[in-house]
């Protein structure tokens, strides 16, 4: 049974810092793509960061240069520091791993607000 399981997601003010956390189980971990997705209210969920076995990152025009996506092959954890956050930033944040299928985690709200 694969299980995706999100944390660290919280209220922050503008130009702050969170790091998110997404531990996986039921999947060989350190073979596969990990990636972050998010949905804002009202708008569709889109890709925020992805990382793959071989540490190879991509990352939305929009969260370069303040996001880092990472990974813990050991702990079968990857993670999502945000930095610089904006209001633009706040959404659901969701762990993602495609093996045969999409899988997901429930995810962790973000809201980035003074």
């Amino acid at each position: 049974q694969v299980q995706l399981v999100e944390s660290g997601g919280g209220l922050v003010q503008p130009g702050g810092s969170l790091r998110l956390s997404c531990a996986a189980s039921g999947i060989p971990f350190s073979f596969n793509v990990m990636g972050w997705y998010r949905q804002a209210p009202g708008k569709q969920r889109e890709l925020v960061a992805t990382i793959t076995p071989g540490r190879n990152t991509n990352y939305a025009d929009s969260v370069k240069g303040r996001f880092t996506i990472s990974r813990d092959n050991t702990q079968n954890t990857v993670y999502l520091q945000m930095n610089s956050l904006k209001p633009e930033d706040t959404a659901v944040y969701y762990c993602n791993v495609r093996w045969a299928t999409d899988y997901w985690g429930k995810g962790t709200l973000v809201t980035v607000s003074s």
